[in-house]
């Protein structure tokens, strides 16, 4: 390196991990000394927090793999490598060029070294679908403004969780579900650690420590952690054969389980139990779904569309017990190594019931993963707080998915995962000029041959009009829910084809007085319906 090599002083009268003080050409420069090692480095004495020539005294050591020293005043930490703040990106103090020669500590002042910023570090937890949809993005937009660590908590590569039904009915295999295969985020350049969740979160020090015990820094943290099934506070919640239905674990265990073609029992007639039932339906197991209220999907269909749903998996062999509250999972603890053998209930109409099961299966919700937030601090109520760029209060810690609560909402659905995902990556590349509003929340079931959709809000209130085609022949019924000639909310059973364009209307929030008596029967047959969409 051309330039005036400074002799400072011999390398042993600098002590390891120490630093001492020059003044050369005019300035203050801090030169550490790196263990017993000749590694030496230089940079500005000025603390830019405190204004004071103080860094020099500062503590140096390792933070999530960056060599630094820590300010004796307010304690922020300067990369040794870069001169760069690990607590504020945009602050930095000189660097000098350092050597040992001959024994000697020397510093170079005619050829400084420019603190160019390097690429930040960005750490995610959690390699689920929302979280690798915010990197696919951020890699597209802004490919080299980070060095990208990702931990997952399962021992796989990124899948799509939503296609889990149609593998548990055998129509798809894990490797047609898979998106990012681990061999995916060595070609991107990301360090990937499978099967290690992330323990603990240092927001001072901006670091994650992970299960395995690896601590890893970072500039901007994205906490995708998804969510966690709920399990009903019952006895025999926990026996062997009891489980949930959350991930390519659970779906191997019932496929195992149906191997006996036994008997299984569903808690819940939700959208997840409903898939799940028929999956183990279609594995030949006999199914029984328990739902504690008269109508199935409750959330998303009138009483007629999950009349015309229950039937429909009647045909397919599966049986329900409406009006029913389970309150006992049974066991033998001395037989079968404990497994589950059956399950009671409390009827709606009176009296309690028993019913065989070599399996249970509780799909009784899902519960955000906040513990790991909370624990570092963060803002959370039933999610982990965000804003409508995707930030907790932290504004380097960013948060999407099933874990995060905005605007008072929970989403668990995939449409709004992705919206939240184009939003964030936004502002991680530097773009911060989009905004997430929230969603309308969409539900088609994905069981074969059963065609059904749900939009919006289905509760009819005085202020909104109400547009029904029911067609028992062909078994079709739609309804849709109007307020000020806008769409409100849509119910499809038997042919959901149209349904992006009803929600395209809706979300739009679209004028459809022009066509409104065509409404019903779709785009074919509505006037100018281009315009209006």
């Amino acid at each position: 390196m051309s330039g005036t090599w400074r002799t400072i002083c011999a390398l042993e009268e600098i002590l390891p991990d120490t630093g001492v003080a020059a003044l050369l050409g005019g300035e203050q420069v801090a030169i550490f000394r790196l263990g017993e090692s000749e590694t030496v480095h230089a940079i500005g004495n000025r603390d830019p927090f405190s204004g004071a020539n103080v860094l020099a005294r500062g503590i140096t050591g390792d933070l999530g793999g960056v060599s630094v020293v820590a300010s004796p005043v307010y304690k922020q930490h300067f990369s040794l490598a870069t001169g760069i703040c690990l607590e504020d990106a945009d602050v930095s103090v000189p660097l000098y060029p350092a050597r040992v020669f001959n024994g000697a500590v020397q510093v170079c002042l005619t050829v400084r070294a420019e603190a160019a910023p390097p690429r930040q570090r960005l750490v995610m937890i959690g390699n689920g679908m929302a979280g690798m949809r915010v990197i696919e993005e951020l890699l597209r937009i802004a490919p080299d403004a980070y060095d990208i660590t990702v931990f997952g908590a399962e021992a796989v590569g990124n899948y799509n969780r939503i296609l889990l039904s149609p593998v548990l009915a055998g129509e798809k295999t894990m490797d047609e579900i898979m998106l990012h295969a681990p061999e995916w985020y060595a070609e991107a350049g990301i360090t990937l650690h499978l099967g290690e969740p992330v323990t603990a979160i240092d927001r001072i020090r901006r670091t994650v420590t992970s299960a395995a015990g690896r601590m890893v820094g970072y500039d901007r943290l994205l906490i995708a952690a998804g969510s966690s099934a709920n399990r009903l506070p019952i006895p025999g919640a926990h026996l062997p054969g009891v489980l949930a239905f959350r991930d390519v674990r659970d779906v191997r265990e019932m496929q195992a389980a149906a191997l006996g073609q036994g008997q299984a029992v569903v808690i819940g007639g939700g959208l997840l139990g409903l898939e799940a039932a028929a999956g183990l339906n279609t594995q030949g197991m006999q199914v029984t779904v328990v739902h504690g209220v008269e109508v199935l999907m409750e959330r998303q269909l009138d009483a007629y569309a999950a009349g015309l749903l229950r039937r429909s998996l009647e045909a397919l062999g599966i049986r329900f017990m409406m009006n029913a509250m389970t309150t006992e999972i049974l066991g033998d603890e001395m037989a079968d190594g404990g497994r589950v053998r059956g399950l009671r209930m409390k009827m709606g109409s009176g009296g309690d019931r028993e019913i065989p099961a070599d399996l249970v299966v509780m799909t009784a919700g899902i519960r955000p993963n906040i513990e790991l937030a909370k624990a570092a601090g963060l803002q959370c109520g039933h999610g982990i707080i965000v804003d409508d760029t995707m930030q907790t209060y932290d504004p380097r810690v960013y948060a999407v998915g099933e874990c995060v609560q905005h605007r008072s909402r929970v989403y668990g659905l995939v449409a709004p995962l992705w919206e939240q995902a184009r939003v964030c990556a936004a502002h991680l590349a530097g773009a911060g000029h989009l905004r997430y509003p929230g969603s309308v929340v969409a539900t088609r079931l994905k069981v074969t041959g059963i065609d059904l959709y749900s939009a919006g809000a289905l509760h009819q209130e005085p202020d909104t009009d109400e547009l029904v085609l029911r067609d028992p022949d062909s078994g079709i019924y739609k309804r849709i829910l109007l307020r000020d000639n806008r769409i409100r909310g849509v119910l499809l059973f038997g042919d959901a084809s149209d349904a992006a364009w009803y929600q395209q209307l809706m979300e739009t929030g679209a004028d459809v007085s022009r066509f409104r008596d065509l409404l019903l029967f779709g785009p074919a047959h509505a006037d100018g319906l281009d315009k209006a969409a």
